[in-house]
């Protein structure tokens, strides 16, 4: 437009200077206008160039925004997504957490209560012991052995006090200690018992008696027998068996060793069922920790 102006006045100025209808003087002035207007011209093109050179940049920049905004806007997307994930996770992991230590906790009042059971069982365990050596006289303590090993009671009584001579038949010295050991027996009703036969390694010779097996089996046999029927145990809680000469507490090599080894044990013990009671007790172990997320994985 500026130049459509311009080019007009110039060719006028032109004109009136050829016609001679305007002054030298009039006509400096004119053409100093026209100069200035043709100079503020040539600035507004200038200036009219780099505005739009701004103009150009601000759009490439606001586009350049706008990209930048989108891929915010989708590593935000991302992000959540990851968060979400990891709360679901976290959360499932102190599920599982919770669940496992209360496993733990239950894992320690079972424990805790067969530590109790055990100490329960071994506290009367002594007492069993002491009040049965306390029944005895000074003489019967001599040939009987009364100790707790483990978790229980053995108490050993030397053949010469209890059988006749090379014979399984029960002694009358014998009815006095048994009589002893039957009522400790019956005052623990808890506890189960073992007869358990032994010899030394020197082969039985009698016609009715095949070999020491035999020996050791029928002289647990006649104590089992004695504590039933003549001092009332119940034969549910009894049990017979004979080691033979394989269960040697001495040198058989020795007279005192054969003494030794020459023995019927009186084996207290727990009640196996209770104990098997305990464990079918035990805490299961639930399933869901096995697959347990660790929080943040």
């Amino acid at each position: 437009m500026n130049r459509l102006f311009l080019l007009p006045v110039g060719c006028l100025l032109a004109a009136l200077f050829l016609s001679g209808c305007v002054s030298s003087k009039k006509f400096t002035s004119l053409q100093t206008d026209y100069q200035n207007l043709n100079q503020r011209y040539q600035a507004s093109q200038v200036d009219l160039a780099q505005s739009q050179a701004r103009v150009k940049s601000l759009e490439e920049q606001l586009e350049q925004e706008r990209a930048n905004n989108a891929s915010l806007k989708k590593a935000l997307a991302a992000l959540q997504s990851s968060l979400d994930n990891s709360i679901n996770q976290n959360t499932q992991g102190n599920v599982n957490i919770s669940k496992l230590v209360d496993e733990i906790n239950a894992s320690n009042k079972y424990i805790q209560h067969l530590v109790n059971a055990k100490n329960k069982s071994d506290s009367l365990l002594i007492v069993l012991t002491n009040n049965l050596t306390r029944s005895l006289s000074r003489d019967e303590l001599q040939d009987v052995d009364v100790k707790v090993l483990k978790g229980v009671v053995y108490i050993s009584l030397a053949d010469n006090m209890l059988y006749k001579s090379g014979s399984y038949e029960i002694s009358d010295r014998a009815g006095d200690i048994l009589s002893k050991i039957a009522k400790i027996i019956q005052d623990y009703k808890d506890y189960e018992v073992l007869v358990e036969g032994n010899t030394d390694n020197v082969p039985i010779n009698r016609p009715n008696i095949r070999n020491n097996w035999d020996l050791s089996s029928l002289r647990a046999a006649s104590v089992v027998m004695a504590l039933q029927t003549q001092y009332g145990i119940d034969p549910k809680r009894l049990t017979a068996g004979g080691r033979g000469e394989y269960n040697p507490v001495a040198d058989n090599n020795t007279e005192e060793g054969k003494t030794r080894n020459r023995r019927t044990q009186i084996i207290i013990t727990p009640k196996l069922d209770q104990f098997m009671e305990l464990i079918d007790k035990a805490p299961e172990k639930s399933k869901d920790t096995t697959q347990a997320v660790a929080p943040g994985t």
